[in-house]
């Protein structure tokens, strides 16, 4: 029999599968929100409810020429972190001293978003780490690994 995962390997592997839901035609991200090894939400990345899907209308930031990493605002989805935050918040569920497994290393908006939501500890699998997203989760004190 294999061993089994730990925890973090366990959380990590379903924001993995989450990411598989994600509708952004450059980049797959999932993300999961837990508080005592409990699933409060998910999210992956894309565009909001109701909005057409990038493989309908194409890629706003390929069609500018923007570069990954860049200009994350000038984008039609939203981050899996964002979108977790927010089913959390649609269902009415406290975030605060959670812990968020990401499958990308956060951007400077959702990292803003992760330290004012109250979020403890983030475990990201791979990123493009930031400097200014690196710099705000040192001082905030957020517990940062990579897994």
């Amino acid at each position: 029999m294999d061993e089994r995962p730990s925890w973090d390997e366990y959380f990590m592997d379903i924001a993995q599968l989450v990411a598989k839901r994600s509708t952004c035609l450059r980049r797959s991200v999932g993300a999961v929100l837990v508080k005592d090894k409990r699933v409060l939400a998910t999210g992956y990345n894309g565009v909001p409810s109701g909005i057409r899907h990038c493989s309908e209308v194409g890629c706003l930031r390929a069609q500018q020429n923007i570069p990954s990493g860049e200009r994350v605002e000038l984008c039609r989805g939203l981050h899996a972190e964002q979108n977790a935050i927010i089913q959390a918040a649609l269902h009415g569920v406290s975030v605060n001293g959670a812990v968020i497994y990401t499958t990308l290393y956060p951007c400077i908006i959702c990292t803003k978003m992760l330290i004012n939501a109250g979020i403890v500890h983030v475990f990201y699998r791979e990123g493009y780490m930031d400097q200014l997203s690196i710099d705000m989760l040192t001082e905030s004190k957020i517990k940062v690994t990579q897994l």
